[in-house]
Parts: structure tokens; sequence; C-alpha cells
């Protein structure tokens, strides 16, 4: 399956007193990434036209090294379409360049309205889905 990958750097506002990234902030390199998959414009156009947000459901991380300020990372996202309700993004950081896994992240993601109802994933998402698995 080939990957979408999105590009961070480390700054000191991204660190704690240890000078290492802050755990937390990961979530938010990955939140980024899916929105640079998806689109800025298109995650607009859901919710005022078609009343659709994103919510994550469950999130899963495993820290195996931490970042530095000045670090660039990669966040290589894979993604599965599980359900018609429910979308799987298996996140991975990175080192530009380098192969070594830092930090492993798996987030799922289900779609409400803003009733807070669950409805099914936007056909330009499930679309956006199929065309990256075909292109690996």
């Amino acid at each position: 399956m080939t990957q979408h990958t999105h590009q961070v750097r480390i700054y000191y506002e991204d660190t704690d007193v240890s000078g290492m990234v802050y755990h937390a902030n990961y979530l938010k390199y990955f939140e980024r990434a899916r929105e640079h998959f998806i689109g800025p414009e298109e995650l607009v156009r859901l919710f005022e036209e078609e009343d659709t947000a994103f919510v994550v459901y469950k999130a899963e991380l495993t820290y195996k090294e931490g970042a530095r300020l000045g670090d660039e990372l990669e966040i290589r996202s894979r993604v599965e379409a599980e359900s018609k309700y429910r979308a799987i993004f298996h996140q991975n950081v990175h080192r530009k360049g380098h192969e070594a896994t830092m930090v492993e992240g798996r987030v799922e993601l289900v779609c409400v309205n803003h009733q807070q109802n669950l409805v099914p994933l936007p056909k330009s998402v499930v679309d956006s889905i199929a065309k990256l698995q075909a292109s690996a």
C-alpha cells in the first residue's frame, strides 16, 4: 500500500524542558498529515456543504525514539477504510531520509454531523483512500 508523506520540522515550542518533543505533539503531527491527505479545502467543504466532520474514535501510539529540537521529520501515513463508517490511519514518524521508526501510530476516525450523529465516510475521502491504495 502506498503511503502519504508529510514533513514536520521540530521547533522550540514543540519540546519540553529536556529538549525532546513533548509526547502529545505527535498527535498534532498526525492530525496535520491527515489534513494534508484529505485537503484543507475539502475538509471545509465537507463541513459546510455535507454536514460532515471527522472525529478521532481511537488512537494508539508507541514511542521508540524521541525527536529533538531542529529535527526534520516525515509522517508517513497509510490509510484504509475499515468499513463505510471508519477509516484507520497507520502513521509512523521517521527522521527525514531514515527508515527507522521513531513513533508508531494507529488512529481510527469516524464522521459525525452537526448533531454529533455518526454518518458514513464521505465519498470523496473513500475515493482518495482507494486512489492511494491503487497507486501501490
